[in-house]
Formats: C-alpha cells, sequence, structure tokens
C-alpha cells in the first residue's frame, strides 16, 4: 500500500512560486477562513429560522428550502467545481468562489423575501462548490509530503468544531443584533470576513493547475441536478399544496431521469472517457460502505438539526440565544469525543469505532426522546443536557473517522474523485434530511395545529428523534460491512 504522501502528486504542477514560511501561514490562514465560512453557513441558518418566518413571512416548506437549497447546489457542482480549478487554476477559482460567496452572503442578508433568500442561498452553494475544493488540493501543493498531516489534521478538526458550533454562534449573532440587522446579521458577518480573506487569498495562496486534462460533464451536471430538483421540489412542496397528482408525475419522472444519469455515467467510464460520477469506486467495499454510512450520517444530521431549532424555539417558546446556547453540550462532546475517537479507538478497534458511535448516537436520541415526551414550555434546560452530550459524543466518534476509512483503499489516481465523491455524499444527504425528514415534521405539527405550541411540536420531534434512531441502527449495519483495522491512505494503484 503506498500512502498518498509519500510523493507530491504529479498532477499537481505550480504556476507560481510556492510560499514557504509566515507567507504560506497566511496563506493557510486565508484558506481556513473561507473552509470556515462555508462550514458557518451549513448550519448557522437553522437557528434563525424562526426570526426568519417572522421577519419574512416565510411558509414551513419555504424555511425547509432555505436550509436545503444551499447543500443541494454545492453537492450538484462540487466535482465540476474541482474540475475546473484542475483546468484554470486552483487560485483563480478560489478566488472566484471566495468573491461569489462573499457577494451572496450579502444579498441573503439583503434579501427582501424568502423566495428572494432561497434562491441567494443556492447561488451561495455554487460559489462553495467553486471554493472549496481548492482549498484541499492548495494545502497539497503548498505542504511537503511530510508536513501534510499536521495541516490536514487542522483543517480536519477546525471542519468538525465549526459546523456543530454555527447554531451556537447564529445565536449570539441574532442576540445581539447589531445595528438592527437581527437574523440577516448571519449572513452579513461574512463580508467582512470574506474580504480579509479575498485580500490575503490574492496575495499569499499559490496558483496551480492539473497536468492532467479533465472534462467537464456539462449535460451530467444539468441531468443530476434536474432529477434531485426533480423529486425534492414535491417532496418538500407537496404538504402545502395539498400534494397533487402532478407532484408524484414529476417524483416518478426525477427517479427515471437519475438512473438515466447512472446509466450514463456508466457508459462513459467504459467508453474510457472521465465520468461525473465515477461509480466504479463503488464496488470498493470500504469506499461503498463508507459512503453508505457517511451519507446516512448527514441525512441524520441535517435533519435533526433544523426540527431541533425549530420545536425549541416554537414548541417551547425558547429565546433564539437559549436554544442556541443549549446546543452547546453537543458541540463541546463532539469536540472531546471526535478527538477520543481518532486518538484512542481507531488505533485499537479501527473501523468498529463507526458502530459504536451510531449506537450512542442512538442512545442519546431515546434520551432526547424521553426529555421532549410531556416537555412544556416551564421544563429545565438540563432535561435535555444529558441527551444532548450523548448525542454529541456519538456523532463525534463517526464524523471524525469516516472521511479516512472510506478512502482507504481508494487508489492514489482516484483519491481527489473519491473525496469530491464523499463530499458530494454529504452534502446530497443533507439536503434529502431537510427535505423529507422536515416535511414529515412539518405534517405532524399541522396535524395537531390548534393545541398548545409543546403539544403541536412536541410529537413532531419525537418522530423525527425515532427516524434518527432507525438511521443510526441502519449506519451501525453498513458500517459493519467496512473492513476492520486501522485505516491508511489511499491505496497506491
Amino acid at each position: 500500500m503506498t500512502a498518498l504522501t509519500d510523493a507530491p502528486p504529479i498532477e499537481n504542477r505550480p504556476l507560481t512560486a510556492l510560499p514557504t514560511g509566515r507567507a504560506r501561514t497566511i496563506a493557510l490562514f486565508s484558506l481556513f477562513l473561507a473552509s470556515t465560512m462555508e462550514l458557518l453557513d451549513t448550519t448557522i441558518v437553522n437557528v434563525a429560522l424562526p426570526s426568519i418566518a417572522t421577519g419574512l413571512g416565510a411558509t414551513a416548506a419555504q424555511l425547509q428550502w432555505m436550509v436545503a437549497a444551499y447543500p443541494l447546489a454545492f453537492a450538484v457542482a462540487l466535482i465540476t467545481g474541482s474540475r475546473l480549478g484542475d483546468l484554470w487554476g486552483r487560485k483563480r477559482l478560489f478566488v472566484v468562489g471566495l468573491v461569489a460567496f462573499t457577494v451572496m452572503s450579502a444579498a441573503c442578508g439583503l434579501a427582501p423575501s424568502a423566495e428572494a433568500l432561497i434562491g441567494f442561498r443556492a447561488l451561495q452553494g455554487l460559489a462553495a462548490a467553486a471554493m472549496i475544493p481548492q482549498v484541499l488540493t492548495s494545502i497539497q501543493v503548498m505542504y511537503a509530503p511530510n508536513e501534510r498531516a499536521a495541516a490536514m489534521g487542522l483543517f480536519t478538526a477546525l471542519a468538525g468544531v465549526t459546523a456543530v458550533l454555527g447554531p451556537v454562534l447564529g445565536a449570539v449573532l441574532i442576540n445581539a443584533n447589531i445595528a438592527g440587522t437581527g437574523w440577516r446579521s448571519i449572513f452579513l458577518v461574512n463580508v467582512p470576513v470574506g474580504i480579509v480573506a479575498i485580500v490575503a487569498a490574492v496575495t499569499w495562496v499559490p496558483n496551480s493547475v492539473s497536468e492532467r486534462r479533465p472534462g467537464i460533464d456539462v449535460r451530467g451536471v444539468l441531468v443530476l441536478a434536474a432529477g434531485l430538483l426533480a423529486v425534492l421540489y414535491p417532496l418538500t412542496m407537496g404538504r402545502e399544496l395539498g400534494w397533487p397528482g402532478w407532484g408524484y408525475a414529476l417524483i416518478a419522472a426525477g427517479i427515471v431521469t437519475l438512473v438515466a444519469f447512472v446509466r450514463h455515467q456508466q457508459r462513459t467510464e467504459r467508453d474510457g472517457r472521465e465520468p461525473l460520477v465515477t461509480l466504479s469506486l463503488y464496488r470498493l467495499r470500504s469506499f461503498g460502505a463508507g459512503s453508505g454510512v457517511h451519507g446516512l450520517l448527514f441525512v441524520a444530521m441535517g435533519a435533526t438539526f433544523l426540527c431541533q431549532t425549530v420545536y425549541l424555539q416554537a414548541g417551547l417558546g425558547w429565546t433564539v440565544l437559549h436554544a442556541g446556547l443549549a446546543g452547546l453540550p453537543f458541540a463541546v462532546a463532539t469536540s472531546i469525543f471526535a478527538g477520543v475517537g481518532m486518538g484512542v479507538l481507531v488505533p485499537r478497534i479501527g473501523t468498529r469505532v463507526l458502530p459504536v458511535g451510531a449506537i450512542v448516537w442512538a442512545v442519546g436520541a431515546l434520551l432526547l426522546l424521553v426529555a421532549v415526551h410531556g416537555a412544556t414550555a416551564d421544563t429545565s434546560t438540563w432535561a435535555f443536557v444529558p441527551g444532548f452530550v450523548v448525542s454529541g459524543a456519538g456523532f463525534g466518534l463517526m464524523v471524525a473517522p469516516i472521511g479516512m476509512f472510506t478512502i482507504t483503499d481508494v487508489p492514489v489516481a482516484h483519491a481527489g474523485s473519491a473525496s469530491g465523491l464523499l463530499s458530494t455524499t454529504g452534502q446530497l444527504g443533507s439536503a434529502v434530511g431537510v427535505a423529507v425528514v422536515g416535511t414529515v415534521f412539518f405534517s405532524v405539527v399541522e396535524r395537531n395545529a390548534g393545541g398548545v405550541p409543546s403539544e403541536m411540536f412536541g410529537p413532531a420531534f419525537e418522530i423525527v428523534l425515532g427516524v434518527l434512531v432507525v438511521l443510526m441502527v441502519v449506519s451501525a449495519v453498513v458500517a459493519r460491512l467496512l473492513p476492520n483495522g486501522p485505516a491508511t491512505a489511499p491505496a497506491g494503484e
């Protein structure tokens, strides 16, 4: 097995002198700033949903789309963004994506209507798809093989902590109500951060291209986007529209389109051309099973984060700050157990840490279900803390090592494609979780309309927690399919 870091990838050709010392640190800072903005925007919007609903008069389905539009657009365009960076230069596309992301953040913060905010969120996701793939590649270009592990470890740690702290930071910003901006501040805060990152990137981040000239499958991107939208749009909007017949027809057409997309990708690969999605990677036991666990993990995360914040604020009447700070036990437990998992458990039990994490999160969900059942506006926050802590521990045990285990048997020549597919799977999982489980949640709320808020939203969140338990049990079963043993770097050919 040849480690990915044994030698610089031959496809990376620097076009400018590589920075060293302080200049390289500043370049890394720019890359991390961009990643932080993107990761925060994946989860920070959840805690603001009740405030956005009040401010823009948004419906429940529109709130779902405000969350789902971003990861859906990001997922569809992610692989294309990576290949455009290979062709046109990683720094060039990183800066373009960073500028677009900053501009779209401002647009989200100034959105005059719910429809406009959904559109800007989708454009923000497209900008992230241009920006984020260049981050990991640029780190690989800037650092020598023996230095990459530390830089990538720092990046992974930052990613995990940032994602779970999003709702907490969002709550603090909304509560501060800076210059009367309210919920808009969660987007507007990206503007000054983005400007700093742009200046640092233009000055310090090196440019590079790939020696290999990958193809851009525009038709594949459009077909994938059309198929996903055809399935997710009626699932999200159907409840409010009374589940019309055209909605079911559109779902069926979307499924047919996605099947056609898969067959097209298979033909492309068989013909020796480069597909948008390298389906042959899923024949690898580690990649197939790992991708399944990764997707289920993000379905659970996307659905739970959305429904939890709505339940706490609309169901229990908690303030946005109260609801946001209630997520701190989850965030702290995630950070601690991500370290415990990687540093202690992975070297000892290998891939078995994943089913352990899944079962722990399932137990945490059951503890939360017990706390939610019968909870009222007078219920103490401490009643929920055990569930949050145990859930965070399980999530941390899973989210830290899943990527490493998934790509362990992938040949170096396909490492970039595998990483892109893994990220795409996570983003799509999040979008599907928000669309499908979110629809179930709001349907139950609607059915209980007329009661006190805790009786409307409590049973709905209990169902979501039940779904979470099922997802984690399935994840534990799928994780057992992974080859056991400590993970290694992607394999040589």
